[in-house]
Parts: C-alpha cells; sequence; structure tokens
C-alpha cells in the first residue's frame, strides 16, 4: 500500500475525529497522563495548541511541551484578561507571552496537565483559543482603533463581532482545506493589510457619500504567495453574506490533494478569478459593485502610534511599540498596573505585534505614556522599534532554522544606536523560516532563516536578506531575495547597519526607492560584514 501523503493523512484525520471534538481527550490526557497519541496532537491545533520544538529544552526533559495560542477577539484584552494571562504565563508558560501578527497572544512551554486550569482561567474572563490554529478560520483581522479614530472610514465593530459570531466554534467550518484569514477594517491608513488576506473588506467613501467595502480575495504569503485580487464592492450589511458565501466555497472546493497548494488563493488560480467571482455571484443572488478600487496607504505609515483625540469627550488613545512583540508576564503584570494607575482599561493588539491603549482620560496621556515608557512600551518609538516584526524562531518552533526575538531586540538596539537621529520609517522582519509568520516578503529589509555552508564547510543557521517589500493596494511588491546574501546571525546588526549607511548616503529620498535599486543592480555582498 502507498504510504499517506501529509495532505492524504491530514484529511483523515479531520475525517475521523473532528478537531473540535479533541477537548474530551484534552482531559483526559490531563487527568490520567496518557500517552500522547501524534493525532490527536494535530487536532490540538484547534483549541490553539501546537507541538513545541525540543531544542529548547534540558536533554534529560522528555515533556512534549506546546505553544498555546489565545484569540483576541478584535485584539482586545482588558485589565482583568492581562492579569489572568499573567498569571498564566508565570504559572504554567516560565514567563513567555508574545503578540502576533494576527492580533492574537501566546505562550510557551505549557503542558497538557495544565490545560484544564488554563482553559478554566481563560473562560473566567471571556477568553478562549478555539479556532486559534488549525484548518479553520483564524481570528479577523481589523484596525485597533476601530470607533474611537476621527479619521476612520467607518466604525467597523459590529460587523466583526458579526462575523465572528458566525465563525465561533462553527463546526461546519471545523474542516477547512487549510486556514482561512478574514479581515475587515474601515481604517482611513488601512492597517489591517487586506492585501494578504484571504478575504477582506476595506471601506471606501465613494463621491457620493455612501460608504461601501471593498472586496479582496486569495491573498496570503508563503507556499500562497499571491497579493489578493480586488473583485468589488458590497455594502457593510451585505459582508457577513459575502463570508458566509466564501467560506461555504472555500470549504467544499478547496484544494485538498497538497498541503502546500490548499489555500482559497490556489483555488481561485485553478478556477481563474473570473469563475471564482461568478460562482460567489451566484451564491449570493446579487452581483457586486464594480466601482475602481481605491488608492492605498504605503505599509510603512500604516500605523497609531503616539497620543490621539479620541471620538469620545474627554478620552484619548496611545499607540505603543515593544520590541519584537514580546511583552512576557512581568509585562503584562506592569501594564495592567500602568493602565489601573492612570484609569484607563483596555488594549488593542495590532497586526505588527504592537497594541493600542483605548480609552486613557486625556488629562493622563502624558503620565501614562511616560510610565509605559519606564517599561520599555514607547508612545513615540524609533523609526526601527515600530515596525520590527519577529516570528517564534528556534527556540520553540519545530520548522524555524534560526533564532529571531532575540535577534530582532538586539537589531532594533543597535540601529537606534548607530542612528539616533533617522527619522524614517523603515519596516523589518525577522524570520526564522520561509514559512513568512513575520512577513519577510513585504518589508523593507526581511531576514529569512536558513542553513548553509560557511567558510570551512560546515552547515550552519543563518538567514537570507530580502528587500523591498511593500504592501499599497495595486501597486504592491514582493521582496526581493538577494544574491549572495547569506549571513551568519552576528553579521546581522552590521549588515543591516551598511545598508541603513548606504541609503543615507545615496541620493534617494525614500529607502523604499533605494531597496529598489539594490534589487535591480542585482548585488549584495558588498553590504555585508567583511
Amino acid at each position: 500500500m502507498a504510504k499517506e501523503t501529509a495532505a492524504q493523512r491530514v484529511e483523515r484525520i479531520k475525517k475521523e475525529k473532528s478537531g473540535l471534538d479533541v477537548l474530551e481527550d484534552i482531559y483526559e490526557y490531563a487527568i490520567f497522563d496518557n500517552e500522547l497519541d501524534p493525532e490527536d496532537i494535530d487536532r490540538f491545533k484547534w483549541y490553539g495548541l501546537y507541538a513545541q520544538n525540543k531544542t529548547s529544552q534540558a536533554k534529560d526533559d522528555e515533556i512534549q511541551y506546546f505553544m498555546l495560542r489565545v484569540k483576541l477577539v478584535q485584539g482586545s484584552m482588558n485589565i482583568d484578561q492581562m492579569r489572568v494571562l499573567a498569571g498564566i504565563s508565570k504559572e504554567f508558560a516560565r514567563g513567555t507571552a508574545s503578540f502576533t501578527t494576527r492580533q492574537d497572544l501566546q505562550f510557551h512551554f505549557i503542558q497538557v496537565k495544565n490545560l484544564p486550569e488554563i482553559f478554566h482561567r481563560l473562560q473566567s474572563v471571556g477568553l478562549s483559543t478555539v479556532f486559534a490554529a488549525g484548518d479553520v478560520p483564524r481570528n479577523i483581522s481589523t484596525c485597533p482603533v476601530a470607533g474611537i479614530d476621527k479619521d476612520e472610514i467607518y466604525d467597523t465593530r459590529a460587523l466583526v463581532l458579526e462575523v465572528n459570531d458566525y465563525f465561533k466554534g462553527n463546526k461546519s467550518l471545523a474542516n477547512l482545506p487549510r486556514k482561512f484569514k478574514v479581515g475587515i477594517s474601515g481604517c482611513s491608513k488601512h492597517c489591517m493589510g487586506h492585501e494578504i488576506q484571504d478575504l477582506s473588506f476595506t471601506a471606501v467613501k465613494c463621491k457620493d457619500g455612501q460608504i461601501l467595502f471593498d472586496v479582496s480575495v486569495g491573498g496570503g504569503l508563503a507556499s500562497n504567495k499571491q497579493f489578493a485580487h480586488h473583485i468589488g464592492y458590497v455594502m457593510p450589511e451585505q459582508i457577513l453574506e459575502v463570508v458566509r458565501a466564501v467560506s461555504v466555497i472555500y470549504r467544499d472546493y478547496g484544494l485538498r490533494k497538497s498541503r502546500k497548494k490548499a489555500r482559497l488563493g490556489h483555488l481561485i488560480k485553478e478556477w481563474s478569478l473570473q469563475k471564482f467571482k461568478d460562482k460567489l455571484e451566484n451564491s449570493l443572488g446579487f452581483k457586486l459593485g464594480d466601482e475602481v478600487a481605491q488608492e492605498y496607504t504605503p505599509y510603512s505609515k500604516r500605523e497609531h502610534f503616539g497620543i490621539h483625540l479620541s471620538k469620545k469627550a474627554t478620552e484619548s488613545y496611545i499607540g505603543c511599540a515593544i520590541n519584537g512583540g514580546f511583552i512576557g508576564a512581568k509585562g503584562l503584570e506592569d501594564l495592567a498596573s500602568v493602565l489601573y494607575k492612570h484609569g484607563a482599561n483596555t488594549i488593542k493588539a495590532t497586526n505588527t505585534q504592537n497594541f493600542v491603549v483605548l480609552d486613557v482620560p486625556s488629562f493622563a496621556t502624558q503620565d501614562l505614556a511616560d510610565d509605559l515608557a519606564l517599561l520599555g512600551i514607547d508612545a513615540t518609538p524609533s523609526p526601527f522599534k515600530a515596525r520590527t516584526l519577529s516570528c517564534t524562531g528556534i527556540k520553540y518552533c519545530k520548522f524555524a532554522m534560526s533564532e529571531t526575538k532575540d535577534t530582532a531586540i538586539s537589531l532594533v538596539k543597535h540601529l537606534e544606536k548607530s542612528f539616533p537621529d533617522f527619522n524614517e520609517t523603515v519596516s523589518i522582519s525577522v524570520n526564522g523560516c520561509p514559512n513568512s509568520c513575520a512577513h519577510p516578503n513585504i518589508v523593507d529589509i526581511g531576514l529569512v532563516g536558513a542553513k548553509f555552508k560557511d567558510e570551512n564547510g560546515e552547515t550552519i543557521s543563518g538567514f537570507e536578506v530580502v528587500l523591498g517589500g511593500n504592501l499599497e493596494g495595486t501597486q504592491s511588491k514582493f521582496g526581493e531575495k538577494m544574491k549572495n546574501s547569506k549571513i551568519k546571525p552576528d553579521e546581522v546588526n552590521q549588515t543591516i547597519e551598511n545598508i541603513i549607511k548606504a541609503y543615507i548616503k545615496s541620493s534617494q529620498k525614500h529607502i523604499g526607492h533605494f531597496l529598489r535599486d539594490m534589487i535591480y543592480g542585482g548585488e549584495f555582498s558588498s553590504y555585508k560584514l567583511k
């Protein structure tokens, strides 16, 4: 009998038992300490759990640890939730806690025996891990300042909640071909990043004053590396109908023969965009509007840092940056205390691994910002700290080839010291493998984990350099991997410094243009550490 392919194995596992049905097994494993069935471990993803790389644990430690992702609906987290999450981090996750690019929070070193208590604590403050991972609809990406930003095009909070309620534990969507990422935003800065979502809705104000939503489909990174296609417009009240129709089409017709070709974008490519649109409109029973696609904000300017007056009288919000997405148990505890001290209660995570404090009494904004700065949380971050992303990396991820979090933190500190007066935002990504969790292909400077031979012929872990990525609607560009760009971990800081220095000395007015010139030039070796 022929050996199962990876796709056949996953499809069989899902068919034999839904990922949603593994919760009872998780409790049994926790109580009776039974050996974990590898196929149940795959199903654990439906509850936000991924088996953790064993490289970061002692050789005599045979425990299978997990990463646990907590779903933050609309990226939201209040003080009570912060304190519960801080307790989970301290007691069960060795102090780890990091924001993700999908506005979630995730822990490491989680043991199955502690999951019943962890799930109980999360439930007590209205949090969940259901559908935080697996072949399901993932957390909906949205603007963190929806409803409070004076410049927003449309307040999408009710729309997001409506779609989230449809997705929440939906058994009919518990077996999609692969993950399904939806974004909904009314942000005037287009911070949601519609170009890389499977399905997205972006508000636009028409000439007659009407608000419509641009519908885009098929975006993605890694194996589905393509920008989303604009297919038309819908009214706000039609968004849920489109989400339902696309979800069912993807579930019923998605390509399941290969895990690498199972995303929605692959189905669209197989069918053609027109066939997909025709199928969608037939399912909906109405046509999408055909207005011309709007212009979009460049990626580096899609941010909400600093102190801003809210739509709510007497309140302001503060956009903050942390380094590499890591906050930890102490960071969560300290953040909760500082917010409480100054009369604020809620933050919302962003898709750049940062967050916004939503509800600050306007008279307390500067004092709060000053106290946050003492915690290493900046309302006026350096241009490097503002937009540096990093994935989980080799410490915890079984796919990673290189360390990322510490590398990102070290790089930011190095660049801040080397260029204290630099004032142009530079988007940077430190990614541990080619899977693009930290979006290295859409930033100015991307580092992608790789293995290669050093000058002594020994295989080592390091990075390849990708330059010139950008999100900007139809003007979006993926970064290009540079020739001769393999660098060792200890060469990262100096290499990126050399690139910034060369840009400063150039005649270009924007680093993106300079990096495109480097791409067209084709050579990179002169920027490497000698």
